[in-house]
């Protein structure tokens, strides 16, 4: 995956959140959980893509 990719990913990412949390009327605690959600959804995507995380396939939740 290229640089490129990863940025322009995390602009498009970065300017949705931003404008759920603008236009969309939410209750502060239910906005705080959906930008922590999206906060660790991106991290552990970036880990994975850098090689960090290794593969995720192996996990398995029952």
């Amino acid at each position: 995956m290229s640089l490129v990719t990863i940025v322009v990913v995390l602009i498009v990412v970065g300017v949705l959140l931003w404008l759920v949390n603008t236009y969309i009327p939410m209750d502060s605690k239910i906005k705080s959980i959906l930008n922590a959600v999206v906060v660790i959804a991106v991290v552990i995507w970036l880990l994975q893509a850098f090689g960090v995380l290794g593969s995720l396939n192996t996990i398995r939740v029952n």
